[in-house]
């Protein structure tokens, strides 16, 4: 056993369960671990603190499995943490079929990601101890959940830093087919698990697009007409879809990719929507809003879900001025009386510091705004209370009043 010894104070964190240990932290090892292999931590004095996987060419050096000294990481250690998660989201599948089903630290299984599209299952290894445990992990997975097949989709840039290469492949059962159908809260959607965002499909906006298909529903109940919404960035229209099915009678979706927008099309066609309730633009998000501020449009609803805008903390200014310019332009499209749902992905930037951005918008837009409500993630990424980080998806509603 190779024991991981931290410098004097850097227990700290530990102490409180927090799972990630930098390489700043670390004294000293006491033999030469192979990559994602288990070791012993321990503080200057020789405290057992926990049990971590090892990765030598990431900054982020040790990801915690265990705080207890008791447990030994082996094949039935992962069973139980993948069964348990399992169960968790089991109440989950009378309203969808789209799942996150293991949530990385969540689940005590840090840097792993695995999503559930009907009888498929699609994972991303994201760091160097669940690749280590890689073909456990899959024998696993399809022993517990009797899916078809697993496709693995380890392609995101945390695997570089961990000194992984990336993956894309079928890594159990069979090959997924070119658009997996999936239902959520009675909507079709098509999803590309190959080539898509993430694993495909924003797992993580579920509650948010019930949220906007039910702010359609009760301005129509309250109205008696249809809203006149804009969805920017809209990916394979998750929001647009939601927001059609609670009867919105035109909404304009805007992304840049010609591929996404197509599959949004295709996901409209596929739940009936009548074609002139909707259009499909690509364009640039940023300059089709200050065209259409230019041009005096105006709608009942704003959404503003954008891509990851900072990747890391050096990256935070940039990605503030890119979201105050967004919202500034997005809160002037928005009529008196109507509704801005936004947001962001980018973990580096938390909640205060999106509120105070988005707070700056409304200033400059010179509206009158209330917040109405914080939104986050769905219940199937919860949020370990000792690891803040993993709240990366933040919203907010504000209506202009």
């Amino acid at each position: 056993m190779v024991d991981l010894i931290l410098k004097k104070g850097k227990e700290r964190s530990l102490l409180r369960r927090h799972p990630w240990i930098y390489d700043t932290a670390v004294q000293k090892l006491t033999g030469t671990p192979s990559l994602g292999e288990t070791v012993r931590v321990l503080s200057k004095e020789g405290r057992f603190l926990a049990w971590a996987a090892y990765s030598k060419d990431s900054a982020l050096r040790a990801r915690c499995w265990s705080f207890d000294e008791t447990e030994r990481i082996d094949r039935s250690w992962f069973e139980s943490k993948i069964c348990k998660a399992l169960r968790a989201r089991e109440p989950l599948r009378t309203r969808t079929e789209a799942i996150r089903v293991i949530f990385g630290e969540a689940d005590q299984l840090p840097g792993l990601v695995v999503d559930r599209y009907g009888d498929w299952l699609v994972t991303q290894f994201q760091a160097a101890g669940v690749e280590a445990w890689r073909e456990e992990i899959a024998d696993i997975l399809m022993q517990e959940t009797g899916v078809k097949g697993i496709f693995d989709r380890s392609d995101a840039a945390t695997r570089h830093r961990e000194g992984l290469q990336e993956r894309v492949e079928v890594l159990r059962g069979q090959e997924p087919p070119a658009e997996i159908e999936i239902q959520e809260d009675g909507i079709r959607y098509g999803i590309d698990v190959r080539k898509g965002h993430k694993t495909g499909f924003y797992i993580d906006q579920r509650d948010n697009r019930l949220l906007a298909q039910k702010l359609a529903a009760a301005f129509k109940q309250r109205h008696g007409r249809g809203m006149r919404a804009l969805n920017c960035f809209c990916y394979t229209g998750g929001f647009s879809l939601a927001l059609l099915a609670g009867g919105a009678e035109e909404v304009i979706s805007v992304d840049s990719s010609a591929e996404a927008l197509a599959m949004a099309q295709r996901n409209a066609q596929r739940n009936g929507f009548a074609p002139e309730r909707s259009r499909w633009v690509q364009a640039d998000v940023f300059e089709y809003l200050r065209q259409a501020r230019d041009a005096g449009e105006s709608f009942d609803l704003v959404i503003l879900d954008p891509p990851k805008f900072a990747s890391s903390h050096k990256h935070i200014d940039r990605a503030a001025r890119a979201y105050k310019d967004i919202n500034l332009n997005g809160l002037r499209l928005v009529k008196e009386g109507g509704d801005l749902l936004t947001f962001s992905c980018s973990g580096a930037m938390d909640v205060d510091l999106f509120q105070k951005v988005v707070a700056g918008a409304v200033i400059d837009s010179r509206r009158e705004a209330w917040m109405i409500a914080r939104l986050g993630a769905g219940a199937d990424h919860p949020l370990m209370m000792t690891c803040p980080e993993g709240e990366y998806l933040k919203g907010l509603q504000l209506a202009l009043r």
